[in-house]
């Protein structure tokens, strides 16, 4: 291919990168690095004095310092990202967290009234086996057992897949409006009602609060956090306001996934907490409480205290 060729099927791509490329994505800037290295491999090959070669050399250079310069601020986006981007997102999304969370406790109350008013309630939200079985673990002395039936990092891990796959289900049910995450909000609601009440009716309300809330404190906390993005995902749909619904509903999916992905690090550390230490009761109450107490002030600064504090200096610039 002739010199003159070369250029004229590629200057205008050149010039594209070179206005762009320090603006660009990570992954822009990658392709790009790939697409001049390309051309500049050949034209050292073919023009190797040509004012062109030393054009594309230049070009690759700045390239290559830009994408270095985007890996050494990788661990502050990374920062930024945790602690300015989601709070703000949550901030943005407090509405449909605040109606998650009122359909997850109206649920538990409603659990709650229906185990107390029906012997057998309990029996068909949780199943006759888990019924049996502690019922079987309380006449035994350890209501608690159910916690410590595998071995603990199976437990840790099974726990936690299964949380995290749960939470991305209420989501993902966003994108049916936000009555399929509303649907899977009252189910685990009316299963939790049910679950403590079934241990209150048998004078252990102390001792399964405690067993419970000592990992329930982040994993409930995880579950209505993801019924809020879930809920702002079908919000998008239901109400698009100015924007057509397509454009609402991608700018409500971007937003509802920043606040999912917050809960991931919730059910890790809720997962390992019950794996671990749920099944010792024994480990004091005062312990306990004190867990307990430190999950939630977390999830009360970093879901209530942070994105308020965010969204005013937002406004303030």
């Amino acid at each position: 291919m002739r010199e003159a060729v070369f250029i004229r099927r590629n200057l205008e791509k050149w010039r594209q990168i070179e206005i762009g490329f320090y603006a660009a994505s990570p992954d822009q800037t990658v392709e790009a690095y790939n697409e001049v290295t390309s051309d500049l491999a050949f034209a050292q090959t073919h023009f190797p004095d040509s004012p062109i070669t030393q054009y594309l050399n230049d070009l690759a250079l700045g390239l290559h310092h830009n994408l270095y310069r985007n890996k050494s601020h990788s661990w502050s986006q990374l920062k930024r990202f945790w602690t300015h981007d989601i709070p703000l997102c949550v901030y943005e999304a407090r509405g449909a967290l605040l109606t998650s969370l009122a359909i997850f406790v109206v649920m538990i109350i409603v659990g709650v009234i229906s185990t107390y008013g029906d012997p057998d309630y309990t029996r068909q939200i949780l199943g006759d086996a888990y019924v049996d079985m502690t019922l079987q673990n309380i006449e035994n002395g350890e209501p608690m057992a159910v916690y410590g039936g595998d071995p603990q990092i199976i437990s840790f891990l099974g726990i936690t897949i299964n949380n995290v796959m749960v939470a991305f289900m209420i989501f993902a049910m966003g994108i049916f409006t936000s009555f399929g995450t509303g649907y899977h909000l009252m189910t685990n609601g009316v299963m939790v009602g049910t679950f403590v009440t079934f241990f209150i009716q048998r004078g252990l309300f102390v001792e399964s609060i405690l067993a419970i809330m000592l990992h329930g404190t982040l994993e409930l906390s995880a579950i209505v956090i993801a019924g809020g993005a879930g809920i702002t995902l079908g919000n998008g749909l239901l109400f698009p306001g100015t924007y057509s619904r397509m454009k609402s509903f991608m700018l409500a999916a971007q937003r509802g996934i920043k606040v999912l992905v917050s809960t991931v690090p919730l059910f890790i550390i809720a997962g390992f907490i019950e794996g671990f230490f749920t099944r010792y009761t024994h480990i004091g109450d005062v312990f306990r409480l004190l867990v307990i107490m430190c999950s939630l002030a977390f999830v009360v600064f970093y879901y209530i205290l942070l994105p308020i504090k965010r969204h005013k200096e937002l406004e303030n610039g």
